[in-house]
């Protein structure tokens, strides 16, 4: 199986090759010192030790076209599991990739118009001031103190400072916050067990949407972006079904069409998988399977 492994890998590896010369060639500009190949790599990696909701290997799972979609738009947002910037995920025979927090700071980060982007949580007992001027929130101050890291999350923030030294302010209350979390694929547990973190993703998330979708960058770039945010949601974006076959039949569509005999080889070697070693997990109810021990953010 290790060799059907390799050929698999292989197989995608040059296939995301390919496009990725091909839409270099036409402008999009990777991070630089980003090395892609070795951000493949670490992929592989993390794929072997990926499970879905029954404890099967998502390289055994998983259609190739959504593994080979999946880490193309990893590529494009120049990302890296090995940084923690993205995790993958199972749902029944598809393959999807969250950002981390992490992950969408450095995305931001590439944008033309970004210079810095960050995020806080706002905790009972702090001073939180804020304005609307002109139609937009603006940041005012935030004073607090050690002691009330211990207290309840009010609510949290997130700033983009744009290249014209403009701050962009983003504020959510704790109740949009888990609002927003009850409409995630993520299960609700870690959300309690890292709700500071996760606050942050939660805020950051919502302002990278909003400004993604004013970019000037690359529509490669923003619609990998988009795709990657709308992986996260239930109710708010299409089905996972209508979300995969979007993926399919728009989204590097010339990359991924691979003959039915080749898929036929690659399903008929996936029969005898064999086990690799166990990973703890995070699982619920509407989640099929997340590959960490603990969140990236």
């Amino acid at each position: 199986m290790a060799n059907e492994l390799v050929i698999l890998q292989k197989d995608i590896t040059d296939s995301i090759n390919t496009r990725v010369n091909e839409i270099q060639s036409e402008g999009l500009a990777l991070p630089k010192n980003y090395n892609f190949s070795n951000a493949l790599k670490s992929a592989f990696f993390k794929l072997q030790e990926t499970y879905d909701k029954n404890r099967k290997p998502a390289l055994e799972v998983c259609t190739k076209e959504s593994i080979a979609n999946t880490l193309l738009d990893m590529v494009i947002q120049g990302l890296s599991p090995a940084k923690t910037q993205c995790y993958f995920v199972v749902y029944g025979d598809k393959l999807q990739m969250q950002r981390s927090y992490f992950g969408t700071q450095a995305v931001l980060k590439r944008l033309s118009e970004v210079k810095d982007i960050w995020a806080n949580v706002i905790y009972e007992g702090d001073t939180f001031d804020y304005e609307i001027k002109d139609g937009r929130e603006r940041f005012l101050a935030h004073k607090t103190e050690l002691i009330n890291r211990d207290n309840p999350i009010v609510g949290a923030y997130a700033v983009i400072r744009t290249s014209e030294e403009e701050e962009l302010l983003t504020v959510m209350t704790m109740k949009e916050i888990q609002t927003s979390w009850s409409q995630s694929k993520t299960s609700q547990s870690v959300h309690k067990k890292f709700p500071q973190e996760m606050a942050k993703r939660t805020v950051i998330n919502r302002a990278a949407k909003s400004f993604v979708n004013t970019s000037d960058d690359s529509d490669l770039l923003v619609e990998a972006i988009n795709r990657t945010t709308e992986n996260e949601y239930d109710n708010d974006t299409p089905s996972i079904k209508d979300v995969t076959n979007e993926i399919q039949e728009k989204a590097n569509k010339e990359v991924l069409d691979f003959e039915q005999e080749e898929l036929k080889k690659i399903e008929e070697s996936r029969e005898n998988v064999v086990e690799v070693q166990e990973v703890i997990e995070t699982q619920s109810e509407n989640t099929e399977q997340i590959n960490m021990l603990e969140p990236g953010f």
